[in-house]
């Protein structure tokens, strides 16, 4: 007997897939515009070559691509094949102007890989030893990774029909609070706006040009990437706390800033459940962080204080600044530091982690069930965030987004225990990766073995993308079934 379910799937459309991946092609193209320019300006010829390359093979492709017949409706297997998509060919692209650098494919992969889902792990030992334009073009792929380059695509060159929406949302969250395009330029609006202000400010503050525009790039979108190899740490105190404070801006809400700016009960965002516990969070940790650094570390407490906050805004962040050592580290700092790279930051932001809605989701979860424990019987006693119900089918989604985060960190834990390394550091560096946070322990280095490059990599884009898109690649149905 025929599987009921199985009648009503059907496979993705190659017309509708390859028509938004050659608009995203476009989009792709112009961005590699900017790093050809510094290319230029920086007279690293062989680099601006390579960046010709691409942006030619990408206009070639791309633009026919582009014409074909907009569909009527975009599925959501469709739209989240499209989006993992875009995330993996942006990186496999960029990789060939990388390899300009003295890269070996596989570190330049890594980089983009690294770069366009705002991780900020690296293998490079020095990075002030490479180009100019490479350091600039990892720092750009953050700070467009972090925005999103479906979201850029809908702001620059897509209409407000239902498929735009289904890209910019393609797992059917919450409704959009405008239309899609509407919604997608407000986004770009507010990132521009507080990347050109925080530049402004950390250039003002001493710091030079390029290092404020690479720090800039990579804090507001909670990348991490820095042109120093000791990262924040070789930052004077007034810049480094700027750009914790840019990392810390980076992992609130963007639709937070437009509300805050001309919406109608601007103090109403100080209410924010999320926000609120994005602070809270960051300043358990960066407490936790400083009395782990003194008690057990022997850090003076104003070194202690100092490197708690820094190192707290960037794990919660999931930005992946470094002003210490994190291999050097007490194993209490570690796990505090753990806990935060899982939880992230908030859903709308360029943070990383399961996020914290979610979060608080689930904590609404279980102090239902245990109200339930010790309730009436004919209680009534659905779950809420805040005045809010939550529906069953948000919270089984959360649950099993959640569960999947898990299991990735867990299934990439194992191949680094058979091949020797620390348990706790090798923890660390999974959900690092899985986070998009960037924090290493040191076990990310051009010696990593290539197989277990591959598991980072493959964590980085199943943490960016949310791993159900990814599932959804890679599930045979998603391309081989029924079509329309």
């Amino acid at each position: 007997m025929a599987d009921p379910q199985a009648t009503l799937a059907y496979a993705v459309r190659g017309r509708v897939v390859a028509k938004y991946l050659g608009q995203l092609g476009l989009v792709l193209a112009a961005l590699a515009l900017v790093p050809l320019s510094v290319s230029l300006l920086a007279g690293e010829t062989p680099i601006a070559w390579r960046y010709c390359g691409v942006i030619l093979g990408l206009v070639a492709v791309g633009a026919p691509l582009a014409r074909l017949a907009p569909p009527t409706h975009v599925r959501q297997a469709e739209a989240l094949a499209v989006v993992a998509l875009a995330f993996i060919g942006s990186a496999l692209v960029m990789t060939w102007p990388f390899t300009a650098a003295g890269l070996s494919f596989v570190d330049a992969l890594f980089e983009t890989v690294s770069g366009v889902t705002t991780t900020g792990l690296s293998t490079l030992a020095d990075p002030a030893a490479h180009p100019r334009t490479f350091l600039f073009a990892r720092s750009w792929m953050q700070w467009y990774g972090g925005l999103g380059i479906v979201v850029l695509s809908v702001a620059l060159v897509m209409g407000h029909h239902a498929a735009a929406r289904r890209l910019v949302d393609p797992a059917g969250g919450e409704p959009l609070p405008a239309a899609t395009r509407t919604y997608a330029r407000r986004a770009l609006g507010v990132y521009v706006a507080v990347t050109a202000a925080g530049f402004a400010v950390l250039w003002a503050s001493g710091a030079g040009a390029f290092p404020a525009l690479c720090h800039t790039l990579s804090a507001i979108s909670t990348g991490g990437f820095s042109p120093h190899p000791e990262s924040l740490a070789a930052l004077d105190g007034v810049p480094r706390a700027i750009v914790t404070a840019l990392s810390f801006l980076g992992a609130v809400s963007l639709p937070l800033y437009h509300a805050a700016a001309v919406g109608p009960d601007r103090r109403a965002v100080l209410r924010d459940p999320e926000l609120r516990a994005l602070a809270l969070m960051c300043a358990w940790v960066a407490l936790v962080l400083a009395l782990t650094l003194h008690v057990h570390g022997g850090v003076p407490w104003r070194a202690a204080i100092a490197g708690g906050i820094h190192m707290g805004v960037s794990a919660q962040s999931t930005t992946g600044f470094a002003v210490l050592p994190v291999g050097e580290l007490p194993a209490g700092a570690l796990w505090v530091m753990i806990l935060a790279m899982t939880a992230g930051g908030s859903v709308g932001s360029t943070a990383g982690g399961v996020k914290l809605l979610r979060v608080l989701i689930v904590v609404a979860v279980v102090r239902a069930t245990l109200r339930k424990a010790v309730a009436p019987a004919h209680a009534v006693l659905a779950p809420r965030l805040g005045a809010h119900p939550l529906e069953t089918e948000d919270t089984a989604q959360v649950l099993a987004l959640v569960v999947l985060f898990a299991g990735v960190v867990l299934a990439s834990w194992l191949p680094f225990l058979v091949a020797g390394y620390d348990p706790l550091h090798s923890l660390f560096e999974v959900v690092s990766a899985t986070g998009t946070v960037g924090l290493s322990t040191g076990i990310t280095r051009a010696a990593l073995e290539p197989h277990l490059k591959g598991v980072l990599m493959a964590d980085m884009l199943l943490g960016r993308v949310e791993i159900v898109a990814v599932l959804v690649l890679l599930y045979p149905k998603t391309w081989l079934g029924r079509h329309e």
